[in-house]
């Protein structure tokens, strides 16, 4: 992945989620996302990172 701007269905798509278990962990602060006019968006150097961060701390 490049460093681009996901959506959320982009995001859910990648981790292999439902949409809406995306939107549950972004909106608890679980998945590192920013919303622009409402929506959510997700930097994919961001989600990299946070896939890293899961496999430590398992």
């Amino acid at each position: 992945m490049s460093d681009e701007i996901l959506t959320l269905k982009e995001v859910a798509e990648y981790l292999k989620l439902a949409e809406k278990t995306a939107y549950r962990l972004a909106s608890e602060g679980k998945l590192p996302g920013f919303k622009v006019g409402g929506s959510w968006r997700f930097k994919s150097e961001d989600v990299e990172k946070w896939i890293e961060e899961q496999k430590v701390n398992k």
